[in-house]
């Protein structure tokens, strides 16, 4: 698989770091890639503030005037990330992470755990033996099981840690843990009230259940039927996880039937991919939409590349990455707090962006709360 310029970013500040100071050339040969571009990702690394430039060599920052103990290069704090993915959804979440890194003088190093939950321990202590003084986790978790049975080492952890994009249940031992994560309820909500107010009935969801982003989904459209004060049209339309062609075609032909018997004329679908995918299927079967139908995808990751560009909720996942890592830097007395503070966990409300799928005229638009 090719390397992402994110990748070899990490590896080209590890390469300084170790050395101090390292010749372009020299970077190049090392990472494989060519001189024009090693000096592109070093002109990006430096205005980021990862990286001091001088003619021909790259060299790792100095603390910032006034830092207690700027010694050199490893005075810098280190930052670990554990996240399921380094692409689609979480690729914002790490860019917010990174970049408030940069601002603090830290270094951000990252691991994937591919949604294994059961590896997230060891690459935790990868970060760990890397030199994380700190750590942003975002667990592999993909069933309602997997933070009892995957999660309680992150209750023993020896350096100050921050949940992203995911909660803990009442009483659990994770739940004093600090965390910030998107209120995906809040963001179901602003969906159907979208539809409703367009004269929709209540709307089908067509959700997964293989992520803790699609059961919040989930839960949170039970939640906002409540809140409108509507009935559930249609049970949940189940989408597949990916490869599962028989899976899909079960759930577009639900969908499909739903709206061909008058039960439904809107629809809520998570995630991105799969409602581009859908939108395509009914197509073929010679629905169309937003005609015969009006929908809305949640994640807004390439919903605006539809042919027909997809209205969509759009989590503010780079803020979400930026909030934790100030957090966590907090908690590592770096931040702006003279004191830490209690525990806190900040859920941030999602935005609505309507696009021609729900019958929209015009320019796209931003809905809020």
């Amino acid at each position: 698989m090719r390397e992402s310029a994110m990748q070899r970013h990490e590896r080209l500040l590890t390469l300084v770091r170790e050395h101090g100071t390292a010749r372009v050339t020299d970077l190049a040969e090392r990472l494989g890639v060519s001189p024009v571009t090693v000096r592109r990702d070093v002109e990006t690394l430096t205005r980021k503030g990862l990286v001091d430039r001088a003619h021909g060599s790259v060299s790792w920052p100095r603390r910032r005037t006034g830092e207690a103990g700027a010694t050199g290069a490893d005075s810098a704090p280190v930052l670990g990330l554990l996240a399921p993915s380094a692409t689609y959804y979480f690729a914002e979440v790490i860019h917010g992470a990174h970049e408030a890194a940069a601002r603090a003088g830290a270094r951000l190093i990252l691991r994937i755990s591919d949604y294994r939950p059961e590896e997230d321990r060891a690459r935790a202590e990868g970060l760990l033996a890397a030199g994380a003084e700190g750590l942003l986790i975002a667990p592999g978790w993909r069933g309602r099981r997997d933070p009892a049975e995957h999660g309680g080492w992150m209750g023993e952890l020896p350096v100050p840690a921050v949940l992203l994009e995911r909660e803990a249940e009442l009483g659990s031992p994770l739940a004093g843990l600090d965390r910030v994560c998107s209120d995906h309820a809040h963001g179901v909500l602003l969906a159907l009230r979208h539809l409703v107010a367009q004269g929709h009935g209540a709307p089908l969801l067509v959700a997964r259940t293989d992520s803790p982003t699609a059961l919040a989904v989930r839960a949170g459209y039970d939640r906002a039927l409540r809140a409108l004060g509507l009935e559930l049209p249609h049970p949940v339309v189940d989408a597949p996880a990916d490869g599962d062609p028989v899976g899909f075609e079960r759930g577009v032909q639900a969908l499909w039937t739903a709206v061909r018997a008058g039960r439904v004329t809107a629809a809520l679908v998570h995630n991105d991919v799969g409602a581009i995918q859908m939108v395509q299927r009914l197509g073929e079967l010679g629905m169309r939409v937003p005609g015969d139908l009006a929908l809305i995808a949640y994640d807004d990751e390439v919903a605006a590349l539809a042919d027909t560009p997809l209205t969509a909720v759009a989590p503010p996942k780079r803020e979400v990455g930026r909030l934790a890592a100030e957090l966590l830097l907090e908690r590592m007395g770096l931040g702006v707090a003279t004191a830490p503070g209690p525990r806190r966990h900040l859920a941030l409300l999602p935005r609505l962006r309507v696009r021609a799928s729900c019958g929209a005229a015009g320019a796209e638009a931003v809905a809020r709360a």
